[in-house]
């Protein structure tokens, strides 16, 4: 399979010039990816020669993508384009920047939105099913022309359909399911914003930097060692000086009227001890 997806990356990379663009080459492996996790998608807001949106799903190690001119549709009246284009690799789903010209594609994007999602059978998301039997259900419904999924985003969710046009081999129509997320609309914030850097496409094009703060990284915490339970530590004590001093260890913080006291909770009793 991972000889599969490097042979299917063959046209994306013959279109790029990757001494120029930052777009991902597609050589990471994703032997790493558990069997129990969800397959992923994202959505990739393009300012190239035309506007439009990257759809993209993920199946065999790669992103199937399609470029729909007009997004995704939040209303079930409306059917909208997608255009199938070459598939990507799966790094690309973290990809935003700008693509220099005059490369493929260039432009400025932003991932607009991302999550996992679930194929659909016989009108229910295949929630419980693992990776391999998702992938098997997708496969499938791309050979037949249409998939139905779940799309559990940060900014959208709910079911939809991709279609095949008859006698068309890149040609689809995106559809909105009924169902109790086809409320029809989004704020202008969510209609513009990045939802990695908060940026929109303009920030990207001036070379602004996110403001959207980063999530710190999961840690595990060194273990501790095993002591007795204090039996008292004094509650800081303000004390005077002549003036404001560097020294290690030290740090000043403004006093403040009030009582200072340590709560000592051991043995299933609660203490509360102060300085009188």
């Amino acid at each position: 399979m991972e000889n599969g997806a490097k042979s299917v990356l063959e046209k994306y990379r013959k279109m790029r010039d990757f001494a120029r663009t930052s777009e991902p080459q597609g050589e990471k492996s994703r032997s790493s990816v558990k069997v129990k996790s969800q397959l992923r998608f994202v959505i990739q807001k393009h300012a190239a020669r035309r506007l439009h949106y990257d759809f993209r799903l993920e199946l065999d190690g790669v992103l199937l993508s399609w470029a729909v001119p007009k997004g995704l549709p939040l209303d079930p009246s409306e059917k909208h384009l997608a255009v199938r284009t070459e598939d990507h690799p799966l790094e690309y789903r973290n990809f935003e920047g700008i693509i220099p010209a005059p490369g493929y594609g260039a432009g400025e994007v932003i991932i607009w939105d991302q999550g996992t999602y679930e194929p659909i059978l016989h009108g229910e998301p295949q929630k419980k099913r693992n990776r391999i039997e998702a992938e098997k259900l997708v496969r499938q419904a791309l050979r037949d022309g249409k998939i139905t999924f779940f799309l559990n985003g940060e900014k959208l969710k709910g079911e939809w359909a991709l279609v095949r046009l008859k006698n068309k081999e890149t040609d689809w129509l995106v559809i909105k399911h009924k169902d109790a997320f086809a409320d029809g609309s989004l704020s202008e914030k969510t209609t513009e914003q990045s939802v990695v850097s908060g940026l929109t496409l303009d920030d990207i094009k001036k070379g602004r930097k996110s403001h959207k703060p980063i999530q710190p990284r999961s840690m595990t915490a060194d273990k501790g060692i095993k002591k007795p339970f204090p039996r008292f530590a004094p509650p800081m004590l303000a004390t005077l000086a002549d003036s404001p001093f560097n020294k290690t260890g030290w740090f000043f913080e403004p006093k403040l009227d009030g009582i200072r006291a340590l709560t000592y909770c051991h043995d299933g009793k609660v203490e509360l001890l102060s300085r009188t």
